[in-house]
């Protein structure tokens, strides 16, 4: 029996232990798409307790508390930060299988050095020594970030932000991590959201274009666009429900656009055509930038109406969504032609990989090694089954040695061990390849693979101004 989460923790084999221990442990990670709030990084927060680094904001860790009984107050509520986290402590030993329990292991072993097992027995213990270590000034947002070996890290930012943070940052030399921002134009887009003609009025105003038509619109998006570009932003976002097909002229579009300025109840239909259009303008815009496009789809948003009154959206009730249509998939980026941006798709649905993999395959091209990216595995797939899945499927009908790698998604400051447990099951498919007399035993190559996925495609990808390792 093979000690808990020992240093060879997901490698089964002599060859994943080779590549992991000798190419992937010491690489740096650029998280090319996270939630981390820029400020908190300027202004390099110091979190009081565990509690509020660990559990607030973490939706994933919500939901497996609401399964294991714990009242809301003591999630969400206005419970003491340390009774949520004994809450959060008597939840980790159900969760056999989930990664949420490799991860807050990992985070613990670290950051804190704490090698033991969380449980309600240790709750107070772990929660005093996380505290104290919080409270050391090397503990903050920054030290955090230093500690995980982050070069690089992309925000998720909206059309009329002001970027202030990130431009207060750019000119910050103490902080030794590039901060850039990262497109995500989600607003625009949801034309029946509630809000909707309130949120073009803040646009119109970040913009200085006064937008009352598509051509307003178009616009002041050109103009975001170019503010965001010579911020350094060089990567896109888009979460959608499925990637729309619904082509109409400009003329309709431009009509459906007016109904929805003016609260007129734009059906399901329309609002399809309006996207189908204004998704085109933006990729169009981003292939002009040399822009990467990421989509994030097939996401069943706010399930539960009462829990959505109540806590709002992003709290833990969404759920995976229907599998996409591949032919409005296709139909979409053959519309695009030769304006079709460098893209990386995720889908919720992970029965969608293989047919998006072979999509997207349709449309690689010279430009760009890997051009269309079958993305990491995403949200509620990023567990070791997701992620070996991911990555089979990409290998099966791609080239895997040319994905662009792992990133976080998330809004911690303590989950760029999801990395780190990326990087482990990374090498332990390579390396059982290997052991099954799949694929040949050359350590130089497969490193440079490894690395490559952990690091070098995903610079060469977006073009960031970073050396590739090692330096050639």
């Amino acid at each position: 029996m093979r000690a808990f989460m020992d240093q060879d923790f997901c490698l089964d084999q002599e060859p994943a232990r080779i590549l992991y221990h000798k190419y992937a442990e010491q690489m740096p990670i650029l998280d090319y798409h996270c939630h981390d709030n820029p400020q908190e990084i300027y202004e390099d927060r110091h979190y009081q307790t565990i509690t509020q680094v660990w559990l607030g904001g973490d939706h994933y860790k919500w939901r497996v508390m609401r399964a294991n009984g714990v009242p809301e107050e003591e999630i969400t509520g206005s419970a003491p930060d340390r009774v949520k986290f004994r809450r959060w402590a008597e939840t980790m030993p159900r969760l056999i299988g989930n990664p949420l329990y490799h991860w807050s292991h990992l985070e613990l072993a670290r950051y804190f050095g704490y090698h033991g097992i969380l449980n309600g027995s240790t709750a107070d213990e772990v929660y005093d020594l996380c505290n104290e270590k919080l409270a050391s000034p090397e503990f903050g947002v920054r030290g955090l970030i230093t500690r995980s070996g982050v070069k690089l890290l992309c925000t998720t930012d909206d059309p009329a932000d002001t970027l202030a943070w990130h431009r207060k940052l750019a000119e910050d030399k103490t902080c030794t991590v590039q901060v850039l921002p990262a497109w995500r134009p989600d607003k625009t887009m949801n034309i029946t959201a509630a809000g909707f003609p309130e949120y073009i009025a803040r646009l119109s105003a970040a913009a200085g274009v006064e937008i009352r038509s598509l051509d307003d619109l178009k616009r002041a998006l050109s103009e975001r666009l170019a503010f965001f570009d010579s911020c350094g932003c060089r990567v896109s976002d888009h979460g959608l429900e499925n990637v729309p097909y619904a082509p109409v002229s400009e003329e309709e579009a431009d009509r459906i656009l007016k109904k929805g300025l003016a609260a007129g109840g734009v059906t399901r239909e329309e609002a399809a055509q309006y996207q189908t259009v204004l998704l085109r303008f933006l990729a169009e815009q981003y292939a002009r930038l040399g822009w990467a496009m990421q989509i994030h789809f097939a996401c069943l948003r706010n399930n539960n109406q009462a829990m959505f009154e109540q806590l709002g959206p992003d709290t833990g009730f969404d759920s995976v969504g229907d599998p996409m249509s591949a032919a409005a998939l296709a139909a979409f980026l053959n519309s695009l032609g030769t304006h079709l941006p460098k893209t990386i798709l995720y889908s919720l649905n992970p029965n969608d990989n293989t047919t998006i993999a072979t999509i997207l395959g349709c449309f690689q091209n010279g430009e760009t090694n890997g051009k269309m990216q079958l993305g990491a595995a995403w949200w509620f797939n990023d567990h070791r089954d997701g992620m070996e899945k991911q990555l089979r499927d990409l290998a099966d009908v791609g080239v895997l040695g040319n994905f662009i790698g792992m990133l976080t998604d998330s809004r911690s400051f303590l989950s760029y061990t999801r990395h780190e447990y990326f990087r482990r099951i990374l090498c332990n498919y390579i390396g059982g390849l290997v052991e099954s007399g799949q694929y040949p035993w050359d350590e130089a190559m497969l490193g440079g693979i490894v690395q490559d996925i952990c690091w070098n495609n995903a610079v060469r990808y977006f073009g960031f101004s970073l050396p590739l390792i090692p330096e050639k």
